[in-house]
Formats: structure tokens, C-alpha cells, sequence
């Protein structure tokens, strides 16, 4: 059994997620009151972008949903690490701008140290899931174990409408964002 974020390419395993993770783009105020807020995705480009170096992600690619397709974007920045921990510094200190999960902002979002940008945009999630061996093995243990994990585990909330909710909300004509 194995407890991740992410979605494991390992076809051999079921997995059940555990909790919903979003992840946002976010920078302190210190880093927009000095170059501004983007209000764009394509903006980024223009920006000092913290990338966090993860997996086999191609280097300085940001996926996002346009729509209904997923898109990418090359984006630069002078600051890149495989530690999640130090690239939150960073950003918290007014060096650039991140993608990181709601499990790691909600309390400096809540607390104001970092705001979120273009919090429309749809990234992909960060999702935490339990891995495990195949239904017709699993003990019952095992099942009261990963039901605990689902009834238990609690996401921090970043209240934010959600950049599919909005999409969806444009598409039928209810006003914009």
C-alpha cells in the first residue's frame, strides 16, 4: 500500500483518492506591488517564475485547461528547485511567482502573505491517493485502513470559484469572472 500525490502511472495498482488538492499559481503582494499582477495566462512569460523542479515534468512547462484542451506554457524564472519547501520560501519572500497546491497555501492565502493569481486558471490537481494491490487480495484491514483515510482526511480550503465552474458559468452566458 502507498500514500501519494498524484495520479501513478502503474496500471497494475487500484488506487481510490483520498482528498482533493488543487493547485494555483501564487506570489506575495511584496512580488505583484513590484511587477504587477498578470492578467493573463499568456502574462507569465513576462514574469519571474519559481519553478519547481518535479517527476520527469519537462523543465519550465506549465500545464493548464483552455477550455476543454490542456495547454502549456513555457515560462523562465532565475530560481527552480526539486524541494516544494524552498520554492515556497521563495515566493513567500517576493521572488516570483509559484504553482503549488492548496494543501501547502491555504494558511499564507488565509493569512495574506501570498495572494493568488489568476486563480481562474485550471491547473492540473495534485490529488492525494492510496495505492494498493488489486480488490480480490485486499483484507479487511486493509479496507478499514483506506476507508479511515477517506472519512478522515480533511483538505485545507482555499474559497475560490474554480476555473471550470467559471468556463462553464461564460459558456452559458452568466457573466463574467
Amino acid at each position: 500500500m502507498a500514500i501519494r500525490f498524484g495520479e501513478l502511472p502503474d496500471s497494475r495498482l487500484s488506487a481510490r483518492r483520498i482528498m482533493s488538492n488543487r493547485r494555483f499559481l501564487c506570489a506575495s503582494p511584496r512580488y505583484l506591488e513590484r511587477f504587477g499582477t498578470p492578467e493573463r495566462v499568456e502574462d507569465l512569460v513576462q514574469h519571474r517564475c519559481i519553478i519547481h523542479r518535479q517527476n520527469d515534468d519537462a523543465y519550465g512547462v506549465w500545464r493548464y485547461m483552455q477550455g476543454d484542451r490542456t495547454e502549456a506554457l513555457k515560462v523562465k524564472g532565475a530560481l527552480s528547485s526539486n524541494d516544494g519547501d524552498i520554492a515556497l520560501r521563495w515566493a513567500l519572500d517576493g521572488h516570483g511567482i509559484l504553482i503549488r497546491s492548496e494543501w501547502d497555501l491555504a494558511k499564507y492565502v488565509q493569512s495574506g502573505r501570498l495572494k493568488l493569481v489568476l486563480p481562474e486558471t485550471v491547473l492540473p490537481s495534485a490529488d492525494l491517493f492510496v495505492y494498493y494491490p488489486s480488490q480480490r487480495n485486499q483484507t479487511a484491514r486493509a479496507r478499514a485502513f483506506i476507508d479511515f483515510l477517506i472519512d478522515h482526511f480533511q483538505a485545507p480550503f482555499i474559497p475560490v470559484e474554480t476555473g471550470a465552474a467559471i468556463y462553464a458559468r461564460k459558456k452559458r452566458g452568466r457573466g463574467n469572472a
